[in-house]
C-alpha cells in the first residue's frame, strides 16, 4: 500500500500493529463521540476560495517560544510511541529534527529522555504530567533540562485515566496476570514483523523515564497500575508554583477547553496552551478542538501563545487550526500511524505531505505567510 495521504498511514498502521497497540493509538474514552467531533468538525471549517493573488512565494515558516519552525506544527506527546517502532521516539525526534519542527517526548515514553537527546541533533519539548511524588517530578525536570529539552508541557487533563474501553476490550488494560499476558503475547505473533523488529530487536522494553520508579516490575499491566496510583487528582492552580519554581524555559499549559481556564493559565505566568480534549481520550462528550479554539483564542488573546490539536490529519487541518485562532499546531495520531507504518520514513513523509497540502491550502485562500492565516480566510457564519 502506498501512503498518498497521512490517512492512509492509519491503515498501514492497523496491518502491521498488534491488536492492542493499534487500539491504543486508535481509541476514545466511552463512546469515542468527542473523538469522533474532533475529525467532523474540522472538516466542516469551510476555507474561503480568493483568486488573482500573487501566490507565487509561500513562506511556511514561524516562530514559537524563541524557536524558528519550519512549519506551525509540533510532535505531540504519545505515550509507549516506542511500542510501535523500534526504539520509535529515537526515530521521531530525528525526522522532527529534518524536517525543522519541535518533538514533544511524552513522561510515559519507552525511550528515556537521555536516549531521545542522544538520537537527536536539535532542543527537543518534554511533557509533564502532574504525579504524587514531587521529588520524581523534579528529578524528571532536572533530567529534561540536561537533555536539552527547551519547553515544558504540563498535562492538566488527566487527574485520572479516562475509561477507554478498545483497551479493556482488547487485553491492553483489561486482562490482568498471565490471561492478558498470553493474549498480548498471541496478538504480536500475528504481526511477525512488529514481532521481530520491535519484540526482540527493539528490546529493552523498560518504558523509559518511570523505570526507575517501576524497578522490576516493567511490564503493562505494571505501567498502567503505576499510572492509576500515581497521577495525582488533587492538583490544582496553585501547583503551577512548583512547575514554574523547577522549570524556567517556556511553560505551556495542555489540556485547555474553556475561556476561563485559559485565562487563569495566563494570569499565572504559562507561557503557552493547548487547546486540547485529549484526543477525545479523557472525558467524552465535550466539544471538539475546532469548536472550543476561537473563544478561547478570543479570551486570551496576545497574552500567551495558543496552539491546538485534536483531529488534524493534514495541512488543509493545520490551516483551519490556525485560521481558528492557535499559533501552532500539535500532530499526535497522524505521526503515530506514520510511525508505526514506516518507520522514521514513514513520519518524514507525513510531514512533507503537510508541508505540501499547506502550500495549496494557502495558495487558494490568498495568504502567503503563517500570520496572514486568521479568520480572514473562513466563509462567515
Amino acid at each position: 500500500m502506498i501512503a498518498a495521504s497521512a490517512l492512509d498511514y492509519r491503515e498501514l498502521a492497523r496491518r502491521r500493529l498488534p491488536l492492542f497497540l493499534f487500539e491504543y493509538i486508535d481509541g476514545g474514552s466511552y463512546a469515542e463521540v468527542t473523538l469522533e467531533r474532533n475529525t467532523a468538525d474540522l472538516k466542516d471549517v469551510a476555507l474561503r476560495q480568493r483568486v488573482l493573488r500573487d501566490v507565487s512565494q509561500i513562506d511556511l515558516s514561524t516562530r514559537l517560544f524563541d524557536q524558528e519552525l519550519a512549519l506551525p506544527v509540533v510532535l505531540a506527546p504519545i505515550g509507549l510511541a516506542g511500542m510501535n517502532a523500534r526504539r520509535g521516539e529515537c526515530q521521531a525526534v530525528r525526522a522532527a529534527n529534518k524536517a525543522g519542527v519541535p518533538f514533544t517526548l511524552s513522561t510515559v515514553s519507552a525511550c528515556n529522555l537521555e536516549e531521545v537527546a542522544a538520537a537527536s541533533s536539535a532542543p527537543f519539548w518534554f511533557q509533564l504530567y502532574m504525579i504524587r511524588d514531587r521529588a520524581f517530578m523534579r528529578d524528571l525536570m532536572a533530567r529534561a533540562v540536561a537533555a536539552g529539552c527547551t519547553a515544558l508541557v504540563f498535562t492538566v487533563d488527566m487527574p485520572v485515566p479516562g475509561s477507554r474501553y478498545r483497551d479493556y476490550h482488547s487485553g491492553l488494560a483489561g486482562a490482568p496476570g498471565l490471561a492478558g499476558a498470553i493474549r498480548r503475547t498471541w496478538q504480536g505473533a500475528l504481526r511477525p514483523g512488529w514481532a521481530w523488529d520491535v519484540g526482540i530487536k527493539g528490546r529493552p522494553h523498560s518504558l523509559g523515564n518511570v523505570a526507575p520508579v517501576l524497578g522490576d516490575k516493567s511490564g503493562i499491566e505494571d505501567f498502567f497500575a503505576w499510572m492509576r496510583n500515581n497521577f495525582d487528582p488533587s492538583v490544582t492552580w496553585q501547583d503551577l508554583d512548583f512547575i514554574r519554581s523547577e522549570w524556567k524555559g517556556p511553560m505551556i499549559i495542555k489540556g485547555i477547553l474553556d475561556p476561563d481556564d485559559a485565562i487563569r493559565a495566563s494570569e499565572l505566568g504559562a507561557d503557552g496552551i493547548v487547546v486540547s480534549n485529549h484526543g477525545g481520550r479523557q472525558l467524552d462528550g465535550v466539544p471538539s478542538t475546532a469548536h472550543a479554539l476561537p473563544a478561547i483564542a478570543d479570551a486570551v488573546g496576545d497574552r500567551l501563545t495558543v496552539l491546538a490539536d485534536g483531529g488534524v490529519r493534514s495541512g488543509l487541518d493545520v490551516v483551519r487550526m490556525l485560521a481558528l485562532g492557535a499559533k501552532g499546531v500539535l500532530l499526535g495520531r497522524a505521526w503515530a500511524y506514520a510511525l508505526a507504518g514506516r518507520g522514521e520514513r514513514g513520519i518524514a513523509h507525513v510531514l512533507q505531505l503537510i508541508e505540501a497540502e499547506m502550500r495549496v491550502a494557502m495558495s487558494l485562500t490568498g495568504v502567503t505567510t503563517v500570520d496572514q492565516i486568521t479568520r480572514d480566510i473562513l466563509v462567515a457564519e
